[in-house]
């Protein structure tokens, strides 16, 4: 693995990140509507069902940084890779909500566990200048997981189980090549580097700001990941293999994630965050207002995938330059809140298209993101930019060099008027 480039890094990262996050976590939405025909369960059984992972990924990810730096990257992405193989074997063979739920609790763990053990590697692997960037290549990964599970439902339509078992063969497959491509140490520390600086008041401000944002985020979201598919079925009466496309349209656009590290520095910060959350709040209402039409219905998860990819992708990079030092601690709080927007919500989704129906349902749930993207103001405006040490130390010599010129210019005499 030491041998890999800082891209070819990124890429495998990007493919375990598909396979933890893209298929065993948001993949479960695009089979709710057969999952949910064969097992006989109402949608607040299901909004409760898809909190589960959600919960269990919040508790995984707790002691992730913990896992990573006694395990080495090497065991805390092999252990993540099994948990993923066994959520989804226990999905593929569920017969009703608690069997259901233990798959997905497992899968919850899987995902949890994933991105602190890549970044760690990141840290031993990558240049400190290039961290942001490879952290959003990887955190695009998601959508190719994602489309990954569109072929399984459109040719294998009605097949979950069957589909569930193909996917959980790719998670053996990532696990092989965790253990094989990912060194077994959690970071490297030179003997004479001193330890992390303490994380200041401020820092933790903008931490607090930041996880607010991210939480309100995943809140607004669970609609879309969980609902969406049942949404253009039951409500807009499109074939179930329709659900397919949108998943393909939100995978497609969710690649667009990986350049908002760059987006972001050369942009203003709160600038990106409230573009992204309106385009979010806007697939929301768009798929609420024409749920039977297949092309406005793709458009909304192209827009969707977009600004979805793009928000935890510029949530990441936030937490990484405001916690320089901690890699593994960076996706723990980012990840964490918007997991726990999306447990809280996923429920109340479930209770409310119980009440008030679908379209009525997303329609608030838009609403609340335009509410929140116009105090995007408020989100963390500096990111602190990691400086690679080499090119540091290279520009402060040059610098020095420059002004000890500057000193024997001045010191030199002054050149005679007939010279």
């Amino acid at each position: 693995m030491r041998a890999f480039s800082s891209t070819g890094f990124a890429v495998f990262g990007a493919a375990l990140v598909a396979i933890s996050y893209g298929i065993a976590r948001f993949a479960f939405g695009l089979f709710v509507p057969a999952i949910r025909t064969d097992l006989a369960l109402t949608p607040f059984e299901i909004g409760v069902v898809g909190a589960l992972p959600l919960i269990s990924f919040l508790f995984a990810t707790l002691v992730a940084p913990l896992v990573a730096d006694r395990l080495g990257a090497r065991n805390a992405a092999v252990l993540s890779s099994a948990f993923g193989v066994a959520g989804l074997v226990l999905i593929s063979q569920a017969r009703g909500a608690t069997s259901l739920g233990a798959g997905v609790i497992a899968c919850g763990i899987c995902t949890g566990l994933m991105m602190p053990a890549l970044t760690a590697a990141m840290q031993a692997l990558v240049r400190r200048s290039l961290h942001g960037r490879v952290s959003a290549v990887m955190n695009a990964g998601t959508s190719v997981g994602v489309m990954l599970a569109v072929p399984a439902v459109l040719f294998l339509v009605g097949a979950w189980r069957f589909a569930y078992l193909s996917f959980a063969v790719f998670a053996a497959l990532g696990l092989l090549a965790a253990w094989l491509l990912i060194p077994s140490v959690s970071r490297v520390t030179p003997a004479e580097a001193s330890p992390p600086p303490r994380i200041a008041a401020l820092q933790w401000w903008r931490l607090l700001r930041l996880a607010l944002f991210a939480g309100v985020m995943g809140f607004i979201s669970s609609a879309y990941w969980i609902f969406a598919p049942d949404l253009v079925v039951r409500h807009g009466v499109l074939a179930p293999s329709a659900t397919g496309w949108l998943w393909l349209a939100v995978g497609l656009a969710g690649l667009g994630g990986a350049v908002v590290a760059d987006l972001a520095d050369r942009n203003n910060p709160p600038i990106t965050h409230a573009l992204m959350l309106t385009m979010l709040a806007a697939s929301l209402a768009l798929l609420a207002a024409s749920p039977g039409q297949l092309l406005l219905a793709v458009f909304s998860a192209l827009v969707f995938g977009l600004a979805y990819m793009s928000l935890t992708g510029l949530y990441l990079v936030t937490s990484l330059r405001l916690l320089p030092g901690r890699l593994s601690m960076g996706p723990v709080l980012p990840f964490m809140a918007v997991s726990l927007g999306q447990a809280v919500g996923s429920p109340v989704v479930g209770a409310l298209v119980n009440g008030f129906g679908y379209a009525n349902t997303f329609a608030l749930f838009a609403a609340v993101g335009i509410l929140v993207a116009v105090l995007s103001p408020l989100y963390p405006r500096y990111l602190e930019q990691p400086v690679d040490e080499e090119l540091q130390e290279q520009t402060g010599l040059q610098a020095a060099w420059e002004n000890q010129l500057q000193v024997v210019e001045e010191d030199l005499p002054a050149p005679h008027p007939d010279t």
